[in-house]
């Protein structure tokens, strides 16, 4: 996928962190991403966080920035940190 910021696309990396990591977040952030027809990924960070990079319409990229306060039920979200993305962006939404 080309650079994703134009007028209607947008990108964005979140640094989720609280419970994140073990209850399903990635898997389920996945399946929310490909819902809504973004590209990127989810993965767990040595620190315990998960990134994630979500590209595509942005309202989508928002509605996903909306649900990854909430994530699976059995995570506790304390914060999400976002910023825009300017890089590339595989299509497809997978997890690392």
């Amino acid at each position: 996928m080309p650079s994703p910021n134009t007028p209607d696309n947008c990108a964005r990396r979140f640094l989720v962190s609280g419970r994140v990591q073990g209850v399903f977040y990635r898997a389920s952030t996945r399946r929310e991403a490909r819902r809504l027809g973004l590209s990127g990924y989810a993965k767990n960070l040595p620190d315990g966080r998960v990134e994630v990079l979500a590209a595509g319409p942005c309202a989508a990229v928002g509605e996903l920035e909306v649900w990854l306060w909430q994530g699976p039920p059995a995570a506790q979200v304390n914060e999400v940190l976002a910023e825009d993305f300017a890089g590339e962006v595989a299509a497809g939404f997978r997890t690392e």
